[in-house]
């Protein structure tokens, strides 16, 4: 094994006990498996789709779901011990982490908000050693790349909502050669500079789409977009839905609409994104509005989940080493 030191079996973790039981707790990682690397976590993003749901107990089963759970499935830092045959990855080098299952009884079905991590070497994504909390994007990124992978005809040109999903997704729809609208109700993520159309709902009366990705989460809205849509029109889910989805069956039936689920990215997907990170193609700036210490992470998480100015939230572990 190479490593610097031992103190990577302990961490400390962002530990929801049950929904709305959130603390931070010092817990043992399970031992390194072969082929492992340990990290050491500079920065972990907040969901607010994913860990909102299992913060406030509404998130729909998933096999291996349960409490107490470590959330989180952003996080950013520098690798600390090899254990393996891992030619590739070698201490000192900075990674993204897609979450991880090292915390013995504590479920892990995220796990990436914690100050050390110990995963299997394939899991991890290699980073320019530059890379800031910026890159704790890449997983969201990669679900926006998803959108268009799984459908070489899905060329959207109408995007609901303007978070970070959004923006991501309109960011490689220009990649790609498009020239997206993107809608949002929110004033205040309508402002600023885009090489993209942003307006409000409203500025788009009367106008029908191709493909329109909702990004929203809104379930309440879904009836109105499609009849948005043109005849064979596309409806691609890109958001979490907590509610049932419904629909007023005369528009599809008029349009013989296309509904269309994209919401878990594939490795090829994370491996598109980090390579048009790394060679500039990808920007990832902009996107992340507040840094909070992770000792400081309760009330990081209340902002993440209901101030409507935060667009994304990061925890910085760096002083829990």
């Amino acid at each position: 094994m190479e490593s610097q030191n031992k103190d990577f079996l302990d961490s400390t973790v962002v530990l929801l006990n049950k929904p709305g039981n959130m603390c931070l707790k010092d817990v043992q990682l399970v031992e390194s498996e072969i082929n492992s690397v340990a990290i050491n976590v500079n920065y972990s993003g907040i969901s607010t789709g994913t860990e909102r749901l299992l913060y406030e107990g509404n998130m729909p089963f998933f096999p291996g779901m349960g409490y107490p759970l470590v959330p989180g499935y952003e996080s950013v830092g520098t690798i600390t011990h090899v254990n393996g045959s891992e030619e590739t990855l070698k201490v000192g080098d900075k990674v993204f982490v897609p979450g991880a299952k090292c915390f013995g009884d504590i479920k892990g079905l995220f796990g990436g908000a914690a100050s050390n991590l110990v995963v299997s070497s394939s899991r991890v994504c290699a980073l320019p050693q530059n890379s800031s909390e910026n890159a704790t994007m890449l997983a969201l990124a990669a679900t926006a790349n998803h959108i268009f992978s799984s459908s070489e005809k899905s060329m959207p040109d109408l995007i609901v909502g303007h978070g970070a999903l959004g923006r991501l997704i309109a960011r490689i729809a220009k990649i790609k050669g498009l020239n997206p609208t993107v809608i949002d109700t929110n004033a205040d993520r309508r402002l600023g500079s885009f090489n993209y159309d942003v307006c409000s709902p409203e500025e788009i009366n009367g106008q029908s789409y191709s493909c329109i990705v909702d990004a929203s989460g809104n379930a309440a809205e879904l009836n109105l977009l499609v009849e948005k849509l043109k005849f064979n029109g596309e409806l691609v889910l890109a958001g979490f839905y907590k509610d049932l989805l419904s629909f007023n069956f005369v528009p599809l039936f008029l349009r013989e609409t296309k509904f269309r689920v994209s919401a878990q990215w594939l490795p090829d997907d994370l491996n598109t994104v980090q390579k048009w990170y790394a060679s500039g193609a990808l920007s990832l700036d902009g996107l992340i509005t507040q840094v909070a210490s992770a000792n400081e992470a309760r009330k990081a998480y209340d902002t993440a989940f209901n101030d409507s100015l935060c667009l994304k939230m990061v925890l910085d572990w760096k002083g829990l080493h």
